[in-house]
């Protein structure tokens, strides 16, 4: 069964399927050291800039984990969203391996400059982590897109404040489509510092990507890689799929096809008046408040994921491979319980 749980319940990209049939033809070096892993390095630098250094982990959280680690000394802390995947989502993961998280509230899953600025007001005072670095996740866990200025503004105000800017880019490809922009206008242009590039939510089987874009950070990722035991061995595996993914613009197609498809699902939903769309469509993320009595009928049918049980405001997430089959049986679906309760 398909259904709307999350673009990574999706399954692996036919393309990025035989991109690992293509590397597993003959034996290469371990540990990175390999032809397909440097075509991919460069494949990253032409979408980030020569600047980039590239560091290939397992996980969204290996990603995000270390990024933080090279950004800070463990008396330092990020200020982050209060419902980002790094304070709600990570077992704790950043604190054990980084440092301490400040979640701030946040504006539609938006962290906004103001308060940035007031979370510095206990900067110095020894009983207090030093703020070091700021995460922004882009696209944010309820689907909304910072813009460019926003990422512009927030990063030349932490800079000017002796601090480092991290993206969580685990749908980052979403936001390009999104922006109509690209990877290095969003990031480098916008004087980001490191980027945690997702892989698993956007058709590939495994693997994420660090991405360090400020020159005096990184050094110390390779070891401190090794020490979180996220070195892989067959780094091939990984890297090519990145490499197909980003040569041939896959990521754009797939990017266009699960936006596309999140407004289609949008779009018939609020159509529906027993429907209320809670936040801002900007990505391949829907939230809908729906009537509990019709939850248990649709996810028989159509898994998603109840983000509010109190309100009963849902999340849908479409993918890849996401059909307009599959929306329009979802629509009729709604609308038929819609009918029955007139």
């Amino acid at each position: 069964m398909k259904g709307f749980g999350s673009d990574n319940h999706s399954g692996v990209h036919p393309q990025l399927l035989q991109a690992l049939i293509e590397c597993n033809v003959e034996h290469a070096p371990s540990y990175g050291t390999d032809s397909f892993s440097e075509q991919a390095i460069v494949q990253f630098k032409k979408q980030f800039g020569e600047q980039a250094k590239v560091f290939f982990v397992f996980n969204g959280t290996a990603s995000n984990v270390l990024s933080l680690r090279t950004m800070m000394k463990r008396h330092e802390s990020v200020l982050c969203s209060d419902i980002s995947h790094l304070n709600m989502d990570e077992c704790g993961a950043p604190e054990f391996f980084a440092g301490k998280l400040i979640p701030l509230p946040h504006t539609d899953g938006k962290l906004a400059l103001e308060t940035l600025k007031h979370a510095l007001i206990r900067r110095g005072d020894q009983h207090f982590s030093q703020p070091r670095a700021i995460s922004l996740t882009q696209p944010t866990e309820l689907g909304t897109c910072y813009s460019l200025t926003e990422i512009k503004a927030i990063t030349e105000w932490a800079h000017q404040n002796n601090m480092l800017v991290h993206i969580d880019g685990a749908r980052l490809s979403n936001a390009v489509y999104t922006l109509q922009t690209t990877f290095k206008k969003m990031t480098t242009d916008c004087g980001i510092d490191v980027v945690s590039f997702g892989g698993t939510k956007n058709g590939l089987m495994m693997g994420e990507a660090i991405i360090v874009l400020n020159p005096q950070l990184g050094e110390d990722l390779k070891y401190l890689r090794k020490q979180a035991a996220q070195l892989p061995s067959k780094t091939r595996f990984i890297a090519y799929q990145f490499s197909k993914y980003l040569s041939t613009q896959l990521y754009l197609e797939i990017a266009t096809h699960a936006c596309t498809m999140a407004e289609q699902l949008a779009h018939g939903l609020s159509s529906i008046p027993q429907i209320q769309i809670t936040r801002p469509r900007q990505s391949n993320a829907v939230f809908a408040r729906i009537p509990q009595p019709w939850i248990k009928i649709l996810r028989e049918q159509f898994f998603f994921y109840v983000w509010d049980e109190k309100t009963f405001e849902c999340r849908l997430m479409t993918s890849w491979d996401t059909q307009d089959n599959e929306i329009t049986a979802f629509i009729d679906l709604v609308k038929e319980l819609s009918l029955a309760e007139v």
